[in-house]
């Protein structure tokens, strides 16, 4: 009878080469360093074959970075477990000054023996796809903003104040076109930095279009829609919201939710001294800010849906599907009078911005298996 045992392999990956080392299974089984090899596919399947034993099960990670999922799916496609670390809670000591591809590789083969190395959730391919696009749109909506400020920047410098109240509409761009400057230069300047914006404006409808077009046939479609039912939450705060975060009902509350995203007061306490400060600010960035600004759409009452006629449409659309689950999950939210609770104001963190995580938490986990 063979007897049945664990390989620990930790990898520090990089785009050329990955430094590898190998922990025998036990408390005070051997680390030893095994060496580099090639990141390409064919070089990653001969150093796998090499290791594979009878009766040993091999057990790879790595940490999180630039080069992507496709290692992890390369070794589990071969039939081995492979686990992606979040680099930002690797144990370190204060006093480690020195750092190498070996030593960072002998480390994780370590940790992830001793259970000490945190594993994120990992998309598959057709999700990791779907967030390619969304991202491509942010920094889309950057690009546009950066070219927008650009512009202001060049007409504040010259004293050319826009008399109206909304810019970047139709009439801003008229009143553009028929500004005068003292130097043909200046005008030309001003010209290619209108070109640049109307080409950055483009591509953000260009990728909102791609983004309509990709959630027919994304299994996740469903939760995006019936995320849209919240107050202030539209298709791309629902969209983002599912493509960075995933499989929410990998999280047994609300509250785990919230951690996760760094929405909860952080604490510094010993003793009999409580001290809470603001949000703590881990974790996504991205789902943090469109539940941030959701939070604000829905509590100050910018744009109420009864004043805009479109979103009402939207609104009534995306919850007569299911009238049970609009009942049980969205009305209980749209039922919060932040001018009732002045005490709200004292906090650090406002109950505003963590109520459209929780109900959207709460949107996606009572979806059932149909997901």
């Amino acid at each position: 009878m063979v007897e049945c045992s664990d390989l620990f392999i930790g990898m520090d990956v990089s785009k050329d080469r990955h430094a590898v080392a190998v922990a025998d299974g036990g408390r005070d089984g051997e680390v030893r360093y095994f060496g580099e090899i090639g990141s390409d596919g064919g070089s990653v399947r001969r150093f796998v074959r090499k290791l594979e034993r009878p009766g040993v099960e091999l057990r790879f990670c790595y940490e999180a970075g630039p080069t992507g999922y496709g290692l992890q799916r390369l070794i589990e496609g071969l039939g081995h477990e492979c686990a992606v670390i979040a680099p930002s809670l690797i144990p370190r000591r204060p006093g480690e000054r020195v750092k190498t591809n070996r030593r960072d590789a002998v480390k994780l083969a370590r940790l992830y023996r001793a259970g000490e190395l945190t594993e994120i959730w990992t998309p598959d391919e057709a999700h990791e796809a779907m967030r390619d696009l969304v991202r491509a749109r942010e920094a889309a909506v950057k690009d546009r903003t950066r070219k927008r400020q650009e512009i202001r920047s060049f007409l504040l410098r010259h004293g050319k104040i826009y008399p109206g109240k909304k810019a970047w509409g139709t009439k801003y761009f008229k009143w553009l076109h028929e500004l005068s400057f003292g130097w043909p230069a200046q005008k030309i300047v001003l010209h290619e930095m209108i070109v640049a914006e109307t080409q950055s404006r483009e591509r953000v409808a260009r990728l909102d279009a791609a983004i309509e077009d990709a959630l027919l046939d994304w299994p996740l479609a469903p939760v995006v829609e019936r995320l849209q039912a919240l107050r202030g939450v539209g298709l791309i705060a629902a969209v983002t919201f599912m493509v960075e975060v995933g499989d929410i009902r990998r999280f047994e509350h609300p509250r785990q939710l919230m951690a996760y995203l760094g929405l909860v007061p952080s604490e510094r306490s010993t003793g009999d001294s409580v001290r809470r400060g603001g949000i703590t600010k881990t974790g996504n960035a991205r789902v943090r800010r469109v539940l941030t600004e959701s939070a604000w759409c829905y509590g100050v009452g910018y744009g109420a849906r009864e004043d805009r006629p479109a979103e009402a449409r939207r609104y009534r659309a995306c919850w007569s599907s299911d009238p049970a689950r609009h009942r049980q999950v969205v009305q209980p939210s749209q039922g919060l009078r932040l001018h009732r609770s002045r005490r709200w104001r004292k906090r650090r963190v406002h109950p505003c911005f963590r109520r459209p995580g929780g109900r959207a938490c709460a949107a996606d986990r009572g979806s059932g298996g149909d997901l």
